[in-house]
């Protein structure tokens, strides 16, 4: 690698931007229902509580029971109604029930249909990472040519810095790549 702070600078925001889109890839996955209880698909949902929009997480404790089914338990029972609300609003494909204590979430069995649409929905949102991944390396490479263009680097400096730049992104698609083939697994696992 070169001694160039410049060259440092954009090989740290070309690491931190292929991070952050592999680890968005991760959160959407953990969010994603695949036929197993799962207390992330909670993640995104909040319910008022006392006024401010709160996550369930932060308003209950959540377990999971059997592999099938999620236990909601309110740290203060007058939010059991407010917690079934934005459970039944959002769209997470399952009815609560509440038995008065706690709210249960059972998750049924997926159908062959439903897993292979969630595979598309899978290999689709793992692509759009490896855009994003593309996208960032676009950016990547512009400042390398710029820097070039200002005559700050030598064209072989440049040539070694776009190899730096290929390789943690090619790094970064296997690493989408492993979390495309993870997910479909556990979702095409009966």
């Amino acid at each position: 690698m070169i001694d160039n702070e410049q060259v440092e600078e954009i090989i740290l925001v070309l690491d931190d931007k292929l991070s952050k889109t592999v680890s968005v890839l991760k959160e959407e996955y953990a969010s994603l229902r695949a036929g197993r209880a799962n207390p992330h698909i909670l993640d995104k949902i909040n319910v008022d509580y006392y006024g401010a929009p709160t996550p369930i997480a932060q308003t209950a404790s959540i377990s999971v029971q059997e592999g099938r089914c999620l236990v909601i338990s309110p740290w203060d029972a007058s939010l059991l109604k407010g917690i079934e609300k934005a459970l039944q609003t959002s769209n997470i494909g399952i009815t609560p029930t509440n038995d008065g204590k706690v709210i249960r979430l059972a998750f049924p069995q997926l159908t062959e249909e439903r897993r292979k649409e969630l595979c598309k929905q899978v290999r689709k949102t793992g692509e759009d990472a490896k855009v994003a991944a593309r996208n960032i390396r676009r950016d990547a490479m512009d400042s390398l040519k710029k820097l070039k263009n200002d005559k700050t680097l030598s064209e072989d400096e440049v040539a070694a810095c776009e190899k730096d730049v290929e390789k943690y992104v090619s790094d970064c698609v296997a690493e989408i790549d492993a979390a495309v083939a993870a997910k479909e697994k556990e979702i095409m696992t009966v």
